[in-house]
């Protein structure tokens, strides 16, 4: 039977004093704000290696490839404990964590792999910049990972945590759901090109070129809505069109925050010596890096073109404008003469006083007359806007209304 060990009402005051601190410093993370533009912070005063959680997150999920040139192991990990044997081996191990939501699983995960607590912090409080930190026997790789929604417009984006060390590679991403991951596996298991015959090292590089990748169809999307998009403003600008092109400018923005970073990272594991990554592997990282600057300037043309999607609006709606005006004001000019013809013989005269008191007002075909005459005026004047080209315009106006 257990013994229960009592606590001094000191010692209990200082654990009440620890889980009020650790509350408090869970609570002020959550502050976040959810908005295109992501503040993400430790609030002042947040312990060094504190782990955030976020609510919702799925359970860890550990999975393990360890492979050479001739064999190869995959199988799904109960416990991180179980990692421990193939970190010393001779061939190449990648560990994978999808989820984030046990905090003592993902600790005593970073006891086996000898994680330092910033380390381990970096990991689980997703949203860091993309960046590289050097430690010990081991290289970390902060990077964004996004891919594009089913039939919906937009992308999931998650964080992709890599640890690098001789023989092993440590990833952790937020979610197993979404990933651009699945062909890298597949060319490992099915020992397609050489990435079974390089190191550790490679397999980075190969996750990486993976990821930068994977923005190029995120993009393919942006450009058939940027092409939808100037379809729309020419042929049929609305309010919503406006708050499409917003929509379009604030994902594009997201998606320059997270590669931007990235290519630095990327430039400093070329540039800078680390003994994990290799000189061969530097040239293929090359190639990753040009990558990167070919997914920035596309970003950056269609953030261009957004731009001015929003003159093209503003032109248009300004050009409907004075269609419409114009409209107006060829319907006022025909029916002012009418008006001025209705107004005079609206007037009250009394025609027994003097004949010059309007003695149409007695004729047996006055009425008709007059009709004949305001008919006859507004056919002129219709006949004459129309050979100035007043009226060529109009047919535009009325399909636009009728949408």
């Amino acid at each position: 039977m257990a013994k229960k060990v009592r606590q001094s009402p000191k010692m209990a005051g200082k654990v009440r004093q620890r889980r009020t601190t650790a509350k408090k410093n869970r609570a002020s993370f959550q502050e976040v704000s959810q908005s295109p533009i992501e503040r993400y912070y430790h609030q002042p005063g947040t312990i060094p290696g504190f782990l955030y959680i976020p609510p919702g997150s799925p359970p860890p999920k550990i999975s393990l490839i360890d492979y050479n040139a001739v064999n190869i192991i995959r199988k799904e990990i109960a416990t991180p404990e179980e990692c421990a044997v193939y970190l010393d081996t001779r061939s190449i191990s990648w560990v994978e964590v999808q989820g984030l939501g046990d905090e003592d699983v993902l600790r005593r995960l970073g006891k086996v792999f000898g994680l330092h607590p910033l380390v381990l912090e970096d990991i689980v409080n997703v949203a860091e910049r993309p960046k590289i930190e050097e430690y010990e026997a081991q290289l970390v790789i902060i990077c964004r990972m996004v891919v594009p929604k089913g039939t919906d417009q937009g992308f999931h984006s998650e964080q992709v945590s890599l640890v690098l060390g001789e023989n092993y590679l440590l990833s952790v991403q937020e979610e197993p759901e979404y990933d651009c991951l699945e062909g890298v596996r597949a060319r490992i298991c099915n020992n397609k090109g050489i990435i079974r015959k390089r190191r550790a090292d490679y397999l980075a590089y190969t996750l990486l070129d993976a990821i930068v990748d994977g923005f190029f169809p995120v993009l393919e999307r942006f450009g058939d809505r940027i092409e939808e998009l100037e379809n729309e403003v020419i042929e049929n600008p609305t309010q919503q069109t406006l708050q499409k092109i917003y929509e379009v400018r604030r994902e594009l923005l997201q998606l320059r925050r997270y590669i931007w970073p990235q290519r630095d990272a990327i430039n400093s594991l070329i540039r800078d010596g680390n003994e994990l990554i290799r000189d061969e592997v530097r040239i293929y990282l090359r190639d990753c890096y040009d990558h990167t600057i070919q997914v920035i300037d596309t970003i950056e043309t269609y953030r261009e073109l957004t731009s001015g999607l929003m003159d093209v609006y503003l032109s248009a709606v300004s050009n409907r404008m004075n269609e419409v005006m114009k409209f107006l004001t060829v319907m006022s000019s025909i029916f002012i003469p009418l008006t001025f013809i209705v107004g005079i013989y609206g007037m009250n005269f009394n025609t027994e006083k003097s004949p010059y008191n309007m003695p149409e007002l007695n004729w047996y075909w006055g009425y008709f007359l007059c009709l004949g005459v305001m008919g006859a005026i507004a056919i002129t004047m219709v006949v004459i806007f129309w050979r100035k080209g007043w009226f060529q315009n109009f047919s535009k106006v009325n399909s636009d209304s009728n949408k």
